[in-house]
């Protein structure tokens, strides 16, 4: 195992903030990340995880938009090293449920999108740090039909790979796809993503490609996917998949595939009694059950099945439609603040977001870790009644306390 990094980076995603526009990002900035920083890291600098959707990812390939980041980014001591690129569309406001995934692996517009947030990663990343891109895993279970199409989003991939290694060599900056694995998608669980880089990215002929399309040889090739390509490990989707976080963090490390980014996020636990018993339980959760955002739900039976559903509504109609079932447990994937361990009759899984990232310091050599509680405005109102900028920052502390020893990271030389 690598040894784990002497100062992480921590920082928070800006897909909390609705904004689908370069204006929008930029008022975003000065309105919410700079109060962020002079709270949370007053007099250093601090990291931003940046999220822009297709439509603020053209406007910043323009010269005149980028450089008007770079000044606003140098005039407040903050640098971009991650790139939270799963969203493409418009993510606050109105539903988005499965529409959140499109356009995904299957289309080339999620290439191209990526491609373009590669290119816009390089030119802000300080000097000799890496920068990540997390992004969609592969696509919304449904959309996929079987092998044929695992292997036309493994082409996708790859030739991003090679756009890296190209990226790389043109600016000197190294970046780095993370695929986030998240319940009802194709890549569900580590498992899966394990198997999925065994089957498709880690293979000889993946390495030929990526050769093909870089000039490198094929070993070097190979290196490059693993370097390239790894995966975002979201604490939210892991707890809600029952994942055992040194489990998995073993699996990765046996095959192969690097731990590139975190997603520190809490999701629901609910223990429901069974018969009768449980019809109070699930009135207190049609709080959660909001219409923007998909939360999928992941019920263990006391003799350890698992039964998936879909969304929150789903899942409520189905235990409303039977008094037989037994105590059981559900967990459910909506991102709550990471500072509460309790929500009326539910607990957060904060116990579990911490053992992940005790096991993530022990057994990967990680360093880019991302707060992501985009559910503010869709959270029961007795849950948000503090300003966003207060929340967050003591979501970065409660963060920041179980990621020693914590830093900022080197302080970064200006690319502007």
């Amino acid at each position: 195992m690598t040894a784990p990094p002497a100062r992480p980076h921590l920082t928070y995603c800006t897909n909390i903030h609705a904004g689908e526009t370069w204006p929008e990002v930029r008022e975003n900035l000065t309105r919410y990340v700079v109060p962020v920083r002079e709270r949370f890291a007053p007099g250093r600098p601090f990291g931003v995880g940046l999220r822009l959707s297709g439509a603020a990812a053209h406007a910043l390939s323009e010269p005149e938009a980028m450089a008007e980041l770079r000044g606003l980014l140098r005039a407040h001591d903050l640098f971009v090293y991650t790139i939270n690129g799963f969203p493409y569309g418009t993510f606050h406001g109105r539903p988005v449920k499965e529409t959140v995934y499109l356009p995904d692996w299957l289309d080339d517009e999620r290439l191209a999108y990526t491609d373009r947030l590669a290119d816009l990663l390089a030119a802000l990343l300080p000097e000799g740090m890496e920068g990540t891109i997390s992004t969609v895993p592969g696509a919304f279970e449904r959309r996929v039909a079987g092998d044929a199409d695992a292997e036309r989003m493994a082409r996708a991939m790859l030739a991003h790979v090679a756009h890296l290694v190209l990226l790389r060599v043109t600016t000197g900056r190294r970046v780095a796809l993370a695929l986030e694995p998240e319940p009802c998608c194709f890549l569900e669980t580590t498992a899966q993503a394990v198997d999925f880089f065994a089957r498709h990215l880690f293979t000889p002929e993946a390495a030929v490609t990526v050769a093909r399309a870089t000039g490198l040889a094929p070993a070097d090739a190979a290196r490059a996917i693993r370097e390239h390509l790894g995966v975002c490990l979201d604490a939210c989707h892991m707890a809600v998949e029952f994942e055992d976080p040194a489990a998995a963090l073993d699996a990765l490390d046996r095959a192969g595939v690097r731990v590139a980014k975190v997603q520190v996020s809490a999701g629901l636990r609910v223990a429901l009694p069974g018969g009768t018993d449980d019809a109070a339980v699930l009135d207190a959760l049609d709080a959660f059950a909001d219409d923007v955002y998909l939360h999928q739900v992941v019920e263990r039976r006391a003799d350890g099945t698992l039964v998936r559903h879909l969304d929150l509504p789903q899942a409520l109609a189905a235990a409303r439609g039977t008094d037989e079932a037994g105590p059981r447990e559900w967990r459910i994937h909506f991102h709550v603040p990471l500072f509460r361990d309790r929500y009326g009759r539910f607990e957060g899984t904060q116990a579990y977001v911490a053992e992940l990232l005790r096991a993530v310091r022990q057994r990967s050599d990680c360093a880019h870790f991302e707060v992501e509680t985009y559910t503010w405005d869709v959270l029961p109102e007795e849950y948000r009644r503090e300003d966003i900028v207060t929340a967050v920052t003591r979501e970065l502390g409660w963060a920041a306390s179980r990621l020693e020893p914590l830093g900022g990271g080197p302080s970064p030389r200006s690319t502007g």
